[in-house]
């Protein structure tokens, strides 16, 4: 099967990885996978983008200079032990060892991952990346300081008083900032999903002015952009539209974002390769869009198939939408990226596969 091209090597790896993810949410109740287990799993989301943008899978050396399957194997363990200590410092460090976790424990690492997205992409490291020559300490740099950020943005801007009373409320916890939690999750997430847009645009029109193209200014013009543009889309969602803020959340941004990881990661852009920007952009941007609300309803669809038993949408629970965003972007997110980044979707693509490990050998 070496000589699987795209984009149907990206088509089988997608549902393969889907299979698999699907096949492991199975393995558990609806309290435990929507707690411990999402919970942990984004966790190790973090290290994946740090060793993937800032790494570019070129370290630890250790790991990038095996052959598969051995190589993809080392960089699942250097990401799951990581996310066992990045986990049990904030389940004790935060969430007071209460479990399954408190919905604010929840939320504060989801925002490290798009804090993470923000940093390691759309900053590219800096300035981290330019003041650290070590690749290695660059990127645990940037890992630390992901949390930092995403832990004083958190302390500012959530605020759970509409949880009071309720059994999932602890006061400790609660950092009483600006807005209902709820609310800045959401806006975080549609933030980080104008990220991808730009990202099927291949960062067109600000390719166009060379200057724009250096940090830090790539970095500040790019988060201007995202907010004013995901601040656009979540007030129509909500206040204009009247959508509830978590049915906008897992109708709206994260299918996008998953369509996306699709046609960019597991696809490699191969969809649209002849056309040029921004028409190449709107093509990316539709096919993302249709792709991942397609596979959206087939996971809602299946819901109560995977995870039987009483799931119930809309609030005050929201048991429904958490479980179709958590099986996408807790489960099968990183799943993907863990087989097109660690494994260079191997067996499926042994070429692909030995050509980055003699790469990363050779550097």
């Amino acid at each position: 099967m070496s000589g699987l091209k795209q984009p149907v090597l990206g088509i089988l790896a997608t549902v393969l990885i889907m299979a698999i993810g699907l096949g492991f949410i199975s393995l558990f109740d609806y309290t435990r996978f929507s707690g411990v287990v999402s919970c942990f799993l984004i966790s190790l989301i973090p290290m994946e983008i740090v060793m993937g943008v800032i790494w570019g899978m070129k370290q630890p050396r250790f790991a990038a200079e095996r052959s598969q399957p051995v190589r993809g194997i080392l960089f699942a363990v250097v990401a799951l032990v990581t996310g066992v200590v990045v986990w049990n410092l904030h389940l004790y460090g935060v969430g007071g060892g209460i479990t399954p976790p408190t919905p604010m424990l929840t939320m504060l690492l989801i925002t490290s991952v798009v804090v993470t997205f923000w940093l390691s992409i759309m900053w590219g490291g800096w300035p981290f990346t330019a003041l650290i020559k070590n690749p290695m300490a660059a990127g645990l740099a940037v890992l630390v300081a992901c949390y930092v950020v995403n832990y004083i943005l958190f302390r500012i801007f959530f605020n759970y008083d509409f949880m009071k009373g309720a059994p999932v409320y602890v006061p400790a916890q609660d950092p009483q900032g600006m807005f209902n939690g709820w609310n800045a999750v959401v806006f975080y997430v549609t933030a980080i999903g104008v990220m991808f847009l730009s990202l099927c645009f291949d960062l067109w029109p600000f390719t166009k002015l060379p200057s724009l193209m250096k940090q830090p200014v790539l970095g500040i013009i790019w988060t201007i952009v995202a907010l004013v543009i995901g601040y656009v889309a979540f007030y129509i969602g909500v206040n204009v539209l009247k959508m509830d803020v978590v049915a906008f959340m897992v109708t709206v941004p994260i299918p996008f974002i998953f369509g996306t990881i699709v046609v960019l990661n597991m696809l490699q852009g191969s969809l649209f390769v002849k056309f040029t920007q921004p028409l190449k952009g709107v093509l990316n941007t539709v096919a993302a869009a249709v792709i991942g609300s397609a596979l959206a309803l087939m996971y809602r669809q299946l819901t109560h198939v995977v995870t039987p038993g009483e799931i119930n949408p809309g609030p005050p629970a929201y048991q429904s939408e958490i479980w179709l965003a958590s099986a996408l972007l807790a489960v099968t997110f990183p799943f993907l990226v863990a087989y097109a980044d660690f494994f260079t979707m191997w067996p499926l693509q042994r070429a692909k596969a030995e050509q980055a490990m003699e790469t990363a050998g050779g550097r």
